[in-house]
């Protein structure tokens, strides 16, 4: 065998990107192309034939599974572009989705404004039916009332449908029954919460189901057609699609469960950064990845992201907590926000300039595109300021419209009574202080300060604005990793095939500490999670000798309304005893509160099983010259507000040399990004190609 080609797709907002690997040689070649929004394979089909054509390969010399990260599920949710779903639920509960949680994200606004739910109210139709908190079933569900149901459904045209029963989670037998008749009757997909977040709270568990149910008609379609392309093209593998959580499961299961996909490209990109904290044997990285339409921050400790089991989407206004959708699926713990290189700069109701979180996307894109954009982009604000060669953006395959970019700055400018290039310097001064000001409260809510932390710039505005948002944070390290423009499509190559599953069970955990009927229910719920999570492992492809298996549960103290999540170790059944889940539990609680409190019981909640299995070696050999390379030209950069541009020497990244160092001011070039070495930085190259600047304070 003389390759072993894998490739590796990334849906994002503007571009959509793919990169081949051979594990063989090490050699790995990218390539990068718009986003097309309304028929996203169009974009795919385009980039992988680009790809493949670089590359001098053919679709039938890949047989490795190709695995593939999108944002398609958080943009449908986010943009309201979902299915037609149905919900059916317990009579009495159909306003759990009106009704939300009671919670007011803003106390003092009386016009507060949430989104509107996934499935109107007008399609959650209510079932006869009970089942008790011991998952005793008082009352079926009737075939006559199912059938009534199911006319209601058909009648009002829906694509999917969500089953949410009240204590499902304790029992799923009555929600079985309806999901099986629903989907025997009206042939469209079905999903029920048992399966989909089977835990205690209506709310999060509907709303979960309900986000599940509206996205189900956005990529099951897209996953039918992306397999058919690939099969009538010659392709040998199978499609793994990146999730939430960081790992990759087969795309019948993804399809069957998006909701867990809905923070999947930035998971890929978190899980690229623990992969090169690992190689750089760095504790601590931030993971800073900014796009076309959005950047996101990841803190990586001890070579590991940090894990959440709840994700708030389509959130009315982006820094509040509470004004989405609270969905229980388990994701890698990061920061998003609206600034990307597409995010648009305005004036607003006070005259103050504010850029985002609206973005320009792939379509129309920012103005310099040529697209028919005239809202003033980031890009618009790098391309004015001399970041970027409008000659060069994707290495010369896409030219930029330099006058269409400055009428679009012009509008902004002239209201301000600025001139264009300190209008620039404000756009881009801005943006880079929402994504420090993000990054640094995402730090404080994991307790984390991030001065003098490494950042890891990628995506492809973030090398651009990395060294300046680094400034903010008083970090004075930044890595510039080879291919840093598609480092997310590269992260679904170094990921595990995972699943995280989670059932509530509420019990005290003294109870599990003798043999008794609880201990019992208990092993056989963590019986079932397994046999779960080895029939997704099996779907994607992992033999059953290679399966581990690792523990956790929610807990609290008994009254409490709240749980922490504790992780308590790996087996092939429950690997703790009673004493050591308490002084786990005892020891998170004082890490997190201060203190624990003593005489009182410790109560579980929920049992959480993660099943995976280690994900290939991938070792990229980068070819690095020894020749030391001068300056390909120079042009005029301005690098802040009010003060005259300096003619700065631009360097092209592939001519750059082993050991070389450059001095800032610099700019230096790639095909898909651009690196940004501002004043008072030098940068030097590293053996695996990276580019490595550090500050130097001035005076």
């Amino acid at each position: 065998m003389t390759a072993d080609w894998r490739l590796a797709v990334d849906i994002g907002g503007t571009f959509t990107d793919v990169v081949l690997f051979d594990g063989i040689s090490g050699q790995v070649v990218v390539d990068k192309t718009l986003t097309t929004p309304s028929a996203p394979l169009d974009g795919v089909r385009t980039g992988v034939n680009q790809l493949l054509a670089k590359a001098g390969v053919r679709p039938t010399d890949i047989t490795a599974p190709i695995v593939h990260a999108t944002t398609l599920i958080t943009n449908a949710l986010i943009e309201g572009k979902i299915g037609r779903a149905g919900m059916v639920t317990t009579t009495g509960f159909g306003d759990t989705l009106l009704i939300r949680n009671e919670h007011r994200y803003d106390m003092y606004d009386l016009q507060i404004e949430f989104p509107a739910p996934p499935v109107p109210r007008e399609r959650v139709i209510e079932l006869t039916e009970r089942t008790t908190p011991q998952g005793v079933v008082r009352l079926a569900p009737s075939e006559s009332e199912l059938k009534i149901v199911a006319d209601q459904l058909r009648a009002a045209g829906v694509e999917a449908v969500g089953v949410c029963l009240i204590n499902s989670y304790a029992n799923p037998a009555n929600e079985r029954v309806v999901t099986e008749y629903l989907r025997r009757e009206l042939g469209v997909p079905v999903c029920m919460s048992s399966e989909i977040s089977p835990q205690i709270r209506e709310y999060p568990r509907m709303i979960t189901t309900a986000c599940n149910a509206a996205t189900m008609p956005v990529i099951g379609p897209y996953l039918d057609e992306l397999q058919k392309w690939l099969a009538s093209e010659g392709f040998g593998g199978a499609v793994l699609m990146m999730l939430s959580n960081g790992g990759v499961v087969a795309a019948d299961d993804a399809a069957r469960a998006p909701i867990r996909l809905v923070e999947s490209g930035p998971a890929a990109g978190a899980l690229a950064g623990s992969w090169f904290a690992r190689r750089m044997g760095e504790d601590r990285l931030l993971c800073f990845d900014m796009g076309g339409t959005t950047a996101k921050s990841c803190l990586i400790v001890n070579g590991e992201p940090e894990l959440t089991n709840t994700f708030e989407v389509a959130r009315i206004y982006r820094f509040k907590k509470g004004s989405g959708f609270p969905v229980s699926a388990p994701s890698v713990d990061l920061v998003e926000i609206g600034a990307g290189g597409g995010s648009l700069a305005r004036i607003d109701e006070l005259g103050l300039l504010k850029v985002g979180p609206e973005s320009a996307g792939a379509v129309p894109g920012p103005a310099s595109y040529g697209r028919g954009g005239t809202k003033p982009a980031v890009t618009d604000a790098d391309l004015t300021l001399g970041y970027l060669d409008p000659a060069f953006f994707l290495g010369g395959d896409m030219t930029l419209d330099s006058r269409a970019c400055d009428a679009a700055i012009q509008s902004v400018a002239t209201p301000l009574g600025l001139s264009a290039a300190d209008t620039a310097a404000g756009i881009h001064e801005l943006v880079n202080e929402n994504m420090a000001a993000a990054s640094r409260m995402h730090a404080v809510e994991q307790g984390a300060d991030l001065r003098g932390i490494t950042v890891l710039a990628f995506g492809g505005a973030g090398p651009l604005h990395a060294c300046g948002v680094a400034e903010l944070l008083e970090s004075s390290r930044v890595v510039f990793p080879i291919n840093a423009s598609v480092l997310s499509a590269f992260g679904t190559l170094v990921t595990p095939v995972r699943i995280d599953l989670a059932r509530s069970m509420v019990r005290p955990m003294a109870n599990f500490d003798h043999p008794g009927a609880d201990l019992d229910e208990r092993d056989h719920l963590l019986t079932e999670l397994r046999d779960e999570g080895r029939r997704v492992l099996s779907a994607a492809g992992v033999l059953s000798k290679n399966i581990r298996f690792r523990y956790g549960v929610d807990a609290r103290y008994l009254g409490q309304g709240n749980e922490i999540t504790i992780w308590v170790g790996e087996g092939d059944s429950w690997p703790a005893t009673y004493a050591k889940v308490v002084e786990l539990f005892e020891a998170d609680y004082r890490r997190i509160y201060g203190l624990t409190i003593p005489d009182v019981g410790v109560e579980a909640v929920t049992w959480r099983l993660s099943a995976f299995a280690d994900a290939s070696p991938v070792e990229p050999k980068t070819v690095v010259p020894t020749i030391k390379a001068a300056p390909h030209h120079t042009r005029p950069v301005r690098f802040s507000r009010g003060t005259d541009p300096i003619d700065t020497p631009v360097y092209r990244r592939a001519e750059l040399a082993l050991g070389q160092r450059i001095v800032g001011p610099a700019i230096v070039e790639e095909r898909e990004t651009t690196a940004v070495i501002r004043p008072h930085w030098t940068a030097h190259v590293t053996a695996d190609g990276s580019l490595v600047a550090e500050w130097k304070v001035k005076g």
